[in-house]
């Protein structure tokens, strides 16, 4: 029986740029003269999969990195720069979420992200206000599709494989996420989330209002 749904955030829950959804870094050089292609090449390609998986720390890394490729910018001036322009909220999503909660189920943030964007995600968006906490990979040690994140999200809620429904636009995640034994959708985000669990799972979502199995 679901008790509760993870939801990615990062494609789902957030999808890019306040103003119009691009990619946060599309007018990153325009903006800070700080080249695409570089900050990837030499922070997210070398730096990223530590950085995300708690091994290392974001401000760590980053100054370093900066230095070489673009001395003009500041750390604290890049990582704000990519949070503000990463946070274009769903707010149909949000609001369905909290039809979710209300309806009896948990609703827990299931994601890939370093310590620093995961507190800004919480309480400087307001997503603590939204959902009962947050599982990511920093944190846990782990990323998904790795079985361990899977592993450790559902010990850190409480409850069994089974109970929890993702919410994940990557279709390795959802598969990782089913072979666990995890229940999980893939997210297009074309449908309200409403109308795609009573799709899914009939039996478990009232026609007109949500309702615990």
């Amino acid at each position: 029986m679901t008790k509760a749904l993870m939801v990615d955030v990062d494609g789902v829950l957030i999808r890019g740029r306040p103003e119009d959804g691009r990619h946060w870094s599309t007018f990153l050089e325009s903006d800070l003269g700080l080249r695409t292609d570089d900050l990837h090449r030499e922070f997210f390609d070398s730096h990223w999969n530590d950085i995300v998986i708690g091994r290392a720390r974001l401000e760590d890394r980053l100054p370093e990195v900066l230095e070489r490729i673009a001395p003009h910018v500041t750390a604290d001036r890049l990582i704000e720069y990519w949070f503000e322009q990463d946070a274009r909220l769903d707010h149909r999503l949000l609001q369905d979420l909290q039809t979710v909660r209300s309806g009896g189920f948990q609703v827990h943030l299931a994601t890939n992200q370093e310590h620093r964007r995961a507190q800004y995600l919480m309480h400087t968006l307001g997503l603590a206000d939204t959902v009962d906490g947050i599982q990511y990979s920093a944190q846990i040690g782990a990323k998904k599709p790795d079985v361990a994140f899977f592993q450790s999200a559902t010990s850190g809620v409480g409850l069994l494989p089974a109970d929890i429904l993702l919410i994940d636009d990557t279709p390795e995640n959802v598969r990782a996420a089913r072979a666990y034994g995890w229940e999980a959708i893939l997210w297009a985000g074309e449908e309200s989330l409403l109308d795609v669990l009573k799709e899914h799972f009939p039996t478990k979502f009232a026609v007109n209002k949500l309702q615990v199995s």
